[in-house]
């Protein structure tokens, strides 16, 4: 017997596979102030999550929430234009539910994109960093209950979550593109409030490079249905108590803009790239 969640995934599952008209090659997400990627896809089409039974809805500005589907040359992409995060009252499961569908429509490759707080020194707003690693222990496990044994083992290795390969295939695009391309370790809190200093300097202490709200979670469950995931984080803002200004969303979005068509060609870039 399918528990809740697993019913609830499938539910969702099924009332959008009809519409995809092709197996997608690549999945992607886009974080905050980075959607405007998706306007890259050619042969575009959108399915908005509020179409799809059961599925968890965007609340947070600078996520259109739908999904748009369409190609960048020969390469056949599913891009999230927003996501939903755990800060929004969803359960975790519900967070990653997205995730889930996008590798059982067939996407074996998963491509994630946030924007962070920079908390290494060497990083200044408007950075771009391969994530390399990451730590979730500041968040609940999406893998906690009952395992879904069709798509992963009850207890799976995170030794390498990131995809080696796909890490060299980044930093040569980021060559090709003359992006000064910085790699780290990224951190995952719940949100939605931003750290103290305080805790800045223990995530630093634990070895994190940059802090958000999302990504990590939905890295651990593809990683647990055996994708291949690459990571990019666009750091937005200096992390508390780094600089002498308040933290604020609307920062954020702003130094997203500014940086989008650097993001936007690293990104176009990497796909091309991918075999």
């Amino acid at each position: 017997m399918k528990t809740a969640g697993e019913q609830a995934l499938f539910c969702a599952l099924n009332s959008i596979k009809d519409r995809i008209t092709d197996t997608p090659d690549i999945a992607l997400v886009l974080g905050s102030g980075l959607g405007a990627f998706a306007n890259q896809l050619e042969d575009a089409y959108e399915i908005p999550y509020s179409q799809i039974e059961g599925f968890p809805v965007s609340t947070v500005t600078g996520h259109a929430g739908k999904y748009v589907i369409g190609k960048i040359g020969s390469k056949r992409v599913i891009a999230m234009q927003g996501r939903v995060h755990y800060y929004e009252g969803y359960s975790m499961e519900q967070v990653v539910m997205p995730i889930r569908i996008i590798k059982l429509l067939g996407a074996d490759t998963l491509i994630l994109t946030n924007a962070a707080g920079g908390i290494s020194y060497e990083f200044k707003q408007g950075t771009l960093m391969m994530i390399t690693d990451h730590i979730t222990s500041f968040v609940p496990s999406p893998l906690i209950g009952a395992n879904m044994e069709s798509l992963g083992t009850r207890f799976p290795d995170m030794s390498q979550v990131y995809d080696l390969k796909l890490q060299q295939i980044l930093k040569d695009s980021a060559v090709r593109c003359g992006i000064d391309l910085k790699q780290g370790t990224y951190l995952q809190t719940t949100g939605p409030n931003y750290e103290t200093p305080a805790e800045i300097r223990m995530y630093r202490t634990l070895g994190a490079d940059a802090v958000g709200m999302s990504t990590a979670c939905e890295a651990m469950i593809a990683k647990h249905m055996g994708m291949r995931i690459a990571g990019v984080s666009c750091i937005t803002n200096l992390a508390s108590g780094m600089s002498e200004e308040p933290l604020n969303h609307e920062e954020v979005k702003a130094t997203a803009d500014r940086i989008a068509k650097e993001f936007e060609a690293l990104i176009r870039e990497f796909i091309l790239s991918i075999d």
